[in-house]
């Protein structure tokens, strides 16, 4: 078995790890929702309005909005304004690179 190197944020103090393991896991709360993630996934690729979302995913307007609500709460993505339509996009850049990791474990090519 071959040693591994240390993880880089063992050296940290330990109260901004704390304060990092507290970024983590509300990262984690956000994506730990199937619809919330499936809008994550889309969101990543392009800026979609919710018309747009509700298309290509199948979730209805209610949740849909509801889903999106939580993502504007928790900082997650951000929104511009065209006309009537509101276009929405990932924010965070962390949680995109986040989503890149997640997409080459769980979606790979077949």
């Amino acid at each position: 078995m071959t040693a591994r190197a240390p993880v880089p944020s063992l050296a940290l103090p330990a109260e901004r790890m704390r304060q990092a393991a507290g970024e983590a896991v509300g990262a984690l709360k956000v994506l730990a929702n199937e619809d919330r993630l499936l809008l994550l996934c889309q969101l990543s690729q392009q800026e979609m309005c919710v018309s747009e979302l509700e298309e290509q995913l199948d979730i209805r307007q209610p949740t849909l909005s509801q889903q999106l609500g939580v993502l504007r709460n928790e900082g997650v993505v951000s929104t511009r304004r065209d006309g009537k339509r509101i276009y929405y996009r990932v924010a965070d850049a962390r949680l995109l690179e986040m989503l890149d990791l997640m997409y080459r474990l769980y979606c790979p090519k077949e």
